[in-house]
């Protein structure tokens, strides 16, 4: 199947009170496992780039060809979006350029006034080419892309004004970070999270699902939050199969070749798999 773009896919989780998994990719190996994932369990999925896996891996333009391409050779027939995660403007702009099915202008750590305009101008620049928009009110704690923040609870008055833009979904603040949730982290801010979902009817996005407890992703999701993303998660599963392997010395199995990266990589490019299908049963997301 096609990549798609994101508006019809979540509208339906909105309502339906699921949500859909946004994972993101480091290389061909993660590609591959994500899109197992989704082809195994018969559910749409999201690949995401951010902006230094981007830079990683070679650039925008790769990292798009790099899933179309592996789609058509795994012979994909679930619904895929090709999402940017955390776009500065600039980013934003070229991934749709570029042929992005869907873009996340980040603008968090712009004064308001310039984080909406901007937001208008990329939603205009997006929709023209039949591409979804994320924005985000709000920071989301921990560090992303060399950005830091403590985290804050989104205004709903300012999320109102950014929904309002046309954005096809929308990240907010409710107490969620990026990265390994530390011991004393105080959970979600449901209260917070009723406030929006009560005034903003623009698809939620859950930013940092990675560590949140099971029970509080579904009372999210079942609050309105439709998008969930993963990234740290299927990277601690990598590095923890990967260590696995190589501490029972099969990559100095010589005869069986266990240096060889294919089969080096291979148990944990099969833990982010298991990973992404333990996620998508948590959202509730229906096959297609």
């Amino acid at each position: 199947m096609a990549l798609v773009n994101g508006n019809e896919i979540f509208s339906k989780a909105r309502a339906g009170k699921y949500a859909v998994g946004a994972f993101n990719t480091n290389n061909l190996e993660w590609t591959r496992a994500i899109l197992e994932a989704a082809q195994e369990t018969s559910t749409p999925i999201l690949i995401q780039t951010s902006m230094g896996a981007a830079k990683y891996m070679g650039g925008y333009e790769l990292c798009l060809h790099l899933v179309q391409d592996t789609i058509k050779a795994m012979n994909i027939t679930v619904p895929v979006v090709m999402h940017l995660d955390h776009g500065n403007y600039e980013a934003a702009k070229e991934c749709i350029e570029i042929g992005y099915n869907s873009v996340m202008f980040d603008g968090h750590d712009l004064p308001f006034a310039e984080n909406l305009e901007k937001t208008k101008e990329i939603v205009k620049l997006a929709h023209a080419k039949n591409m979804s928009v994320e924005a985000e009110v709000g920071s989301i704690g921990g560090t992303e892309d060399g950005i830091t923040g403590a985290g804050e609870l989104a205004s709903v008055e300012e999320a109102k004004t950014l929904a309002a833009t046309g954005v096809d979904y929308l990240a907010c603040g409710i107490g969620n970070i990026h990265g390994v949730y530390p011991d004393n982290w105080k959970g979600l801010n449901f209260d917070r999270l009723q406030e929006i979902a009560a005034e903003v009817k623009t698809p939620l996005v859950l930013h940092g699902g990675s560590g949140i407890p099971k029970d509080q992703i579904v009372k999210a999701i079942s609050m309105g939050i439709s998008k969930v993303n993963v990234n740290t998660e299927c990277q601690l599963s990598f590095a923890k199969a990967t260590r696995e392997y190589i501490e029972a010395g099969h990559d100095q199995d010589v005869d069986a070749k266990g240096y060889d990266p294919r089969k080096l990589l291979a148990p944990g490019t099969e833990a982010i798999k298991e990973t992404v299908k333990e996620r998508i049963a948590w959202f509730g997301t229906p096959a297609v």
